[in-house]
């Protein structure tokens, strides 16, 4: 009898199933074990035509999973990357692009400062400060005066976006006055801010921008001026 049909045991076949515990680890998982074993047998293959083929191939199989990604150059670069990365930086292969180096992947970014601001008045925000600060760099002249009344209106529809209710300009010209330390003085000025009922509606206008889709308005069968429901209109004319 041929030993390709040969009847296996199937205790022998449970106890020599592979295990992904027992596999070596995935370095791009993404792309699936088979497509690491490919890049595994090409590091192996000694010719050099033969493993440049075996990679460019390789290469056509990654950029099937993104087809529409495939002839963009920068998304090709990608790929001849990742592909010296899954073989453990072991292909040799010309590639079209620089090749990476482990050190140059290992490499840690800079660690970022964050602000460490602690503001008093929180509902301003930090980018309140830094306008401020412009402003007080600033010679004295009508640019600079401009510059205030923005910062101004723009602390006061702050305020709103927390506080619902209204508030004084005066208010607004004594917080702007502290954070400015005391350099933008606008207690005595006689300029009016903008309207409270403005700002809140564009408060609102913007919240109802940031509003998730996918909530269906429901319809009732009501005229939206009266409320009531619309009457029925019987058609005399015939036809």
């Amino acid at each position: 009898m041929n030993s390709k049909y040969i009847k296996e045991n199937a205790n022998d076949t449970v106890h020599h199933l592979e295990y992904n515990a027992e596999r070596s680890h995935l370095i791009i998982p993404e792309y699936g074990r088979h497509l690491q074993k490919l890049i595994d047998q090409a590091t192996k293959i000694e010719d050099d035509v033969e493993r440049n083929k075996a990679a460019k191939y390789i290469i056509q199989v990654m950029g099937s999973l993104n087809p529409h990604l495939r002839d963009v150059p920068d998304f090709q670069h990608k790929l001849w990357d990742q592909i010296f990365i899954m073989s453990d930086f072991k292909l040799v292969a010309d590639s079209p692009y620089p090749i990476p180096s482990r050190e140059v992947l290992q490499l840690k970014p800079d660690v970022l400062k964050y602000p460490q601001n602690f503001p008093k008045y929180r509902y301003y925000g930090n980018n309140i400060k830094y306008m401020i600060d412009v402003a007080n760099k600033w010679e004295e002249g009508e640019m600079k005066n401009a510059l205030v009344k923005v910062i101004a209106n723009h602390m006061k529809k702050s305020y709103l976006s927390w506080n619902k209710d209204t508030v004084k300009d005066d208010v607004i010209f004594e917080h702007l006055y502290e954070l400015s330390g005391g350099k933008l003085n606008l207690l005595q000025s006689t300029e009016e801010l903008l309207n409270t009922t403005d700002l809140l509606r564009t408060n609102k206008r913007v919240s109802n921008k940031i509003t998730p889709v996918g909530q269906p308005k429901i319809l009732s069968n009501k005229n939206l001026k009266t409320g009531k429901p619309k009457p029925f209109v019987k058609n005399n004319n015939p036809k």
